[in-house]
Parts: C-alpha cells; structure tokens; sequence
C-alpha cells in the first residue's frame, strides 16, 4: 500500500473546532510535525478538511 508523509505547515491557532481535531486525529499537534499514514480514501479526506495547514509528500520506499 502506497504511504504519504503528512506535514503541518501552518498554526491551528484561529482554525475551526472540528479542523483542530482533525490534525489531533492525523496525530499533528504543532508546526513541522509530520506523520507517515497509509494513503487511504480515510486520510484523503482528512487531509482536504485540512489542506490549508498541511503540505503532504508521497513516501518513496527502497525496500523490494
């Protein structure tokens, strides 16, 4: 299964409730956090709710 790293890249700080929990739920508490998740339609959609904050990069795996 492909992953992709998720970055936060901006303040929680004035963001809405439910956008707050979201990161908390994507396991990003403060800027320059970054989490390896399975690239699920799950954590797709988590991360449109909160496409502004983060930057996400698809992890490239050497091991065959």
């Amino acid at each position: 299964m492909k992953k992709i790293k998720v970055i936060q890249v901006r303040s929680k700080i004035g963001a809405k409730y439910d956008q707050k929990r979201t990161l908390l739920a994507l396991g990003l508490h403060h800027p320059q956090d970054e989490r390896i998740h399975n690239d699920t339609p799950q954590i797709r959609g988590m991360i449109r709710k909160v496409r502004h904050l983060v930057r996400v990069e698809e992890v490239v795996s050497h091991i065959k």
